[in-house]
């Protein structure tokens, strides 16, 4: 945990440097994930999970809990404050600060309302991870993903009505479509998760793909589809790590990206890749549903590589 200890020392410096007139006060996400020996994308998932909280939001809590005794002084304007801190505007500065406390900056120098701080995280080790997890990495060449997609807000606990409306909407006729489309792995119809926004905070957005994966083009009979053309991404090779849940709980499902992020890859020499995330239903032996399996791409981290 000491890296990310160090990560978090440079967020307090570059805040503190900013509130001293020594910089503009912004962080440098990219140099943090160079503290942790990670990519920024690596960096900026990894602190998520392991926070609980977005980067950028911890960042905004500490810059407000470090910038309210300026705000309540009354001795600076809020347009100085708030250049100090790394906001461009006073506007901006103030919808910040209202985020953060519930009061804008204005109203807390009238008055003496209760304003909320923030204190440096601190990462320690717990004793965790007594249970083994299984996991497996699979290489697969580039293949091309096939099917319809939906721009949905991300849900991170419980069901995504956005998601089950797409999925009535596009009906059974389709999906048996794209299934019939399926001649690359992981087999079936996939959940494919990809272009996020760059927090992935809940109520961010997300291009949600139902597709099939293939190694070659559709037939094309000349026929136009019933649901409209499909459209089309295209996979690189890469490896893969998979992991599998419990069941096909909804909750279940949900808990394989802490379980991947929180415990797979602080535990391995691995990095996650901005590639599409895939979900694959895995059937048992009657055809009927019995588990899913979480495809991410990776690559070897350069301490394992070199």
């Amino acid at each position: 945990m000491d890296s990310w200890n160090r990560a978090i020392a440079l967020i307090e410096e570059q805040i503190a440097d900013g509130a001293h007139h020594r910089t503009s006060g912004t962080v440098d996400v990219a140099r943090l994930a160079r503290a942790t020996l990670t990519s920024e994308h690596h960096f900026r998932r990894m602190f998520s999970v392991l926070a609980g909280m977005p980067v950028s939001e911890y960042v905004r809590r500490r810059r407000m809990t470090l910038a309210a005794p300026a705000v309540l002084s009354g001795q600076e304007p809020l347009q100085d404050i708030a250049v100090r801190f790394g906001y461009r505007s006073a506007d901006a500065f103030s919808r910040a600060f209202r985020a953060v406390h519930g009061v804008g900056p204005v109203d807390a120098r009238r008055a003496a309302p209760r304003l909320r701080s923030q204190p440096p995280l601190r990462f320690t080790l717990s004793v965790e991870g007594t249970q083994q997890m299984t996991y497996r990495i699979e290489t697969l060449d580039a293949f091309t993903l096939l099917g319809r997609r939906r721009r949905l807000p991300i849900v991170h606990q419980g069901p995504n009505p956005a998601m089950t409306a797409f999925l009535d909407e596009l009906g059974q006729k389709t999906l048996e479509d794209i299934a019939a489309l399926s001649t690359g792995r992981p087999p079936g119809v996939l959940a494919v998760c990809t272009a996020f926004e760059e927090e992935r905070e809940d109520g961010s957005t997300f291009d949600y793909w139902l597709a099939a994966a293939t190694q070659s083009p559709p037939p094309d009979d000349g026929r136009q589809p019933d649901h409209g053309p499909l459209e089309s991404l295209e996979v690189e090779a890469h490896q893969w790590l998979v992991l599998s849940s419990q069941g096909v709980e909804i909750e279940e499902i949900q808990q394989l990206w802490p379980q991947a992020y929180g415990e797979w890859f602080p535990a391995n020499p691995y990095e996650p890749l901005d590639v599409p995330e895939m979900l694959a239903t895995v059937h048992d032996d009657g055809g009927e549903e019995d588990h899913m399996e979480l495809w991410l791409a990776v690559r070897p981290t350069a301490q394992s590589s070199g």
